[in-house]
């Protein structure tokens, strides 16, 4: 005859499992925020705030330097006395081959410029990101989340 009640051991074994989950999540629940964790907090929303901004731009200027790309190569297979039409602001320019070429080369360096710009302020604002994740996990461990979804 087996009985299906837990034994002495298993029913110990079970409560010290659900006692020290509680403890634990009991742990994170009272951890204290203090003025500078709140604000490390919120210096890290911020910057991820910034970071997506950043990520946006950076894609935008690419794809431009991709369209100039294909510009400029489209410029070489036109015959040179024919004008082409530049767009400039919102208005469309006609210039001379050589004119509109030394423009898109001119229109790629800049974006280059900026490209770069762009990169070393990502590399920066994700450094100052993973100082900050450092900072707060060593401090509030898994009762708080620093990650995208």
């Amino acid at each position: 005859m087996s009985s299906s009640k837990p034994t002495k051991s298993t029913k110990k074994t079970q409560d010290s499992a659900i006692t020290s989950a509680d403890l634990q999540r009991e742990e994170e629940r009272d951890v204290e925020v203090k003025w500078e964790d709140q604000n490390r907090i919120n210096q890290f929303s911020k910057l991820s705030t910034r970071m997506d901004r950043l990520e946006d731009e950076y894609k935008a200027q690419k794809t431009e330097k991709e369209y100039l790309d294909d510009l400029a190569m489209e410029i070489e297979l036109l015959d040179e006395d024919e004008p082409v039409p530049y767009k400039i602001g919102d208005a469309f320019v006609m210039l001379t081959l050589e004119a509109a070429q030394e423009r898109v080369e001119k229109d790629k360096a800049a974006i280059d410029a900026q490209v770069e710009g762009l990169d070393s302020q990502i590399s920066q604002v994700s450094s100052e990101m993973e100082e900050l994740k450092k900072m707060l996990y060593a401090k509030f461990g898994q009762a708080i989340n620093l990650e995208k979804n």
